[in-house]
């Protein structure tokens, strides 16, 4: 086993493949890579299974960088950037209704775009006017 390669793809009940596209409400499963010795010499030493319900998301100010709070099956929370959840995929179970899953998708990705333009104006504003320190 290395650690570019999950062998993780869904099961009977995590059947849909939702990289790129983690939703709040998404019931998730998903391989995460475990290491064992010090920082500076970290040894890959397998993937754990992660399973839990995405509670909330928020995109970072300064690079928005999608982060998810995900509760895990045994009620502790953990935080996760979006590159990181999807590396090595991400699946889900199937909502019961499907259309609300799109709404709050929907919304998601308008959240996303306007993020993404707010940024883009700071750094116009930023190239124009550069704070103290930045000449």
């Amino acid at each position: 086993m290395s650690f570019e390669t999950s062998t993780f793809k869904g099961d009977e009940i995590y059947t849909v493949n939702t990289t790129g596209d983690c939703v709040v409400g998404d019931e998730v499963c998903f391989e995460r890579a475990t290491f064992t010795g010090s920082f500076r010499n970290a040894t890959f030493s397998g993937f754990e299974l992660v399973k839990g319900v995405i509670v909330n998301d928020s995109y970072g100010r300064d690079k928005q960088q999608h982060t998810f709070t995900i509760t895990l099956l045994d009620d502790s929370k953990i935080k996760i950037k979006g590159r990181n959840l999807y590396k090595n995929g991400v699946f889900r179970k199937p909502w019961t209704d499907e259309s609300k899953r799109r709404l709050v998708a929907d919304e998601k990705h308008v959240r996303g775009s306007n993020a993404r333009h707010e940024r883009e104006l700071r750094l116009e504003e930023d190239a124009f006017f550069p704070r103290h320190g930045q000449l």
